[in-house]
């Protein structure tokens, strides 16, 4: 094993350094936070130096206009008495801190399970017509699908839901003109009764917004219920939407069944369950386990590659498993791992999931990292893989905390935290923008908060409904890039956020700032 150099990392397999590119997310550490396990003196110098660049800006405060005075009169970098800022950073956290959201009425219920927002084309009349649909599930089992566009203004039937305001509830407030969102629409024969509870919608491989793709399909599992396991489905959008047909019952078809729980999944494709996780041919349905174990794999993340998959566990822990390793039929013949609980001295799961420490070990089947293995305080919630720095990911945990990790080094803790969730026990999903400059997260206290994901701020914390904010969804798709300097151009009116769907048990909503 090689020891630590500052700027690079130690690939174990391929036994040599490689350096650590930035400017990456999450470069700046909160020291208030409780869950630091190491000092500035240990940490990267790249944290470090940042770090004092981004704690003064959390406290400028300017607003936009004297923001863009000050950028036309000394450039992108915003000098004051507490320190220096990134115009173009400050400027979108400006906007992002004051969004405005929409209620969609008659939506009790329909997105308090998963949602995922889709590309596809319409046959019309008078052709294909491209259009967004969201496709929503939820925790009583169905599922729905709306359109999200303005094809279905056209038409007088199905059902149609309308967009209501709830913040600002100050309409004087409003400073910023932003296009109230269509209403949405759905058609008949546009929902149907799964066999439990909906516990996961993944679209199946990449795709993009100008493009249509030949194979379009969306993964959807159960949750499972008492007299039967949880279930893998296909949904099958590839060829165009027809509204005069039933649109999902004749695309939808049952892909395997477990005997146990489905918690979530991940494309392609992976099945996290009460037992581990499972790797599932889409197309024969064929399992082959790759890990298991006796705590429940709560959430996971397949990474880039899709040969490395995260599986967040209930009892706190974080664990690594390379799936390349041959998968067999029975979990027997899978490698036995023997895995300590972190010491009373560093950060440890809680009591309860320890039961008090009386254990000091658990055990795990499969192809395992053990140096890649970290500990939350209490069970996972989320896992959030980020795209564009393919190394990070965000995890959860039920007791509230949220923290950013680096694949590279992982063993020396956290690269970030963020303070103000509040959690005890609900699975509550994080969504991350397209850009991957914000995520948010619901709250047991009903409240929703966004945070940057470079500097920790947390932006927005209000409340505006009467339940859990536990589904988050933004669209995968970044926006087509034009050239350099049309994008300098256009920083004042891009739309950096796509808007974001929230669904609960009260119902849908969408926020989006200018």
């Amino acid at each position: 094993m090689g020891v630590d150099l500052p700027g690079f990392y130690f690939d174990a397999e391929k036994n040599r350094y490689f350096p650590i590119k930035g400017p990456i997310p999450g470069s700046s550490r909160n020291s208030s936070s409780a869950s630091t396990s190491y000092s500035s003196t240990t940490a990267p110098k790249s944290l470090s130096k940042s770090n004092l660049v981004n704690k003064p800006c959390r406290r400028i405060g300017i607003k936009t206009a004297k923001l863009l005075r000050v950028r036309e009169l000394h450039g992108k970098v915003i000098t004051s008495s507490k320190g220096k800022c990134n115009f173009q950073e400050e400027y979108q956290k400006t906007h992002a801190s004051k969004p405005m959201i929409w209620k969609y009425h008659g939506t009790k219920s329909i997105g308090d399970g998963a949602l995922e927002q889709i590309h596809v084309n319409i046959g019309m009349p008078h052709g294909l017509i491209g259009t967004d649909i969201l496709l929503a599930g939820s925790a009583s089992g169905y599922l729905s699908l709306c359109e999200v566009g303005k094809v279905g203004q056209q038409f007088d039937y199905g059902d149609k839901f309308m967009p209501d305001c709830v913040w600002p509830l100050n309409t004087r407030k409003r400073e910023v003109c932003v296009e109230v969102p269509v209403h949405l629409w759905r058609p008949p024969g546009a929902s149907m009764l799964m066999s439990s509870n909906i516990s996961c919608i993944k679209m199946c491989g990449k795709h993009s917004n100008t493009e249509s793709s030949s194979m379009q399909h969306v993964l959807i599992t159960t949750l499972g219920s008492e007299t039967s396991g949880g279930s893998v489905n296909v949904l099958n959008l590839s060829d165009p939407l027809d509204y005069d047909l039933p649109v999902l019952e004749r695309r939808a078809s049952k892909v395997t069944s477990f005997n146990c729980t489905v918690w979530t999944a991940d494309c392609s494709s992976d099945g996290s369950t009460d037992l581990g996780a499972a790797l599932v041919n889409l197309e024969t349905g064929v399992q082959s386990w790759v890990f298991r174990c006796k705590s429940d794999v709560l959430s996971l993340q397949l990474d880039h590659s899709g040969r490395i998959v995260l599986c967040g566990l209930r009892n706190g822990a974080i664990v690594t498993v390379d799936t390349r390793q041959k998968s067999e039929e029975f979990s027997a013949r899978l490698t036995r791992h023997r895995i300590p609980y972190p010491s009373r001295g560093t950060c440890k799961p809680s009591s309860r999931i320890t039961q008090n420490f009386t254990k000091q070990w658990f055990e795990l089947k499969g192809n395992i990292l053990h140096s890649d293995i970290v500990y939350m305080p209490s069970s996972i919630s989320c896992l959030a893989s980020l795209q564009l720095y393919d190394r990070y990911f965000l995890s959860s945990s039920m007791d509230g905390s949220i923290r950013l990790y680096d694949h590279r080094l992982i063993r020396r803790g956290p690269l970030q935290s963020y303070e103000g969730n509040m959690n005890s026990h609900t699975r509550i999903q994080l969504g991350v923008d397209p850009y991957e400059r914000f995520f948010m997260s619901g709250g047991e206290d009903c409240n929703l908060r966004l945070w940057s994901i470079k500097s920790g701020e947390l932006l927005f914390e209000d409340n505006f409904m009467d339940s859990v904010p536990s589904i988050v969804c933004w669209p995968k798709e970044l926006p087509r890039v034009h050239d350099e300097m049309q994008n300098q151009r256009e920083v004042y009116s891009q739309d950096y956020s796509q808007g974001a769907w929230l669904g609960s048990q009260e119902g849908l909503f969408y926020m989006c700032w200018p």
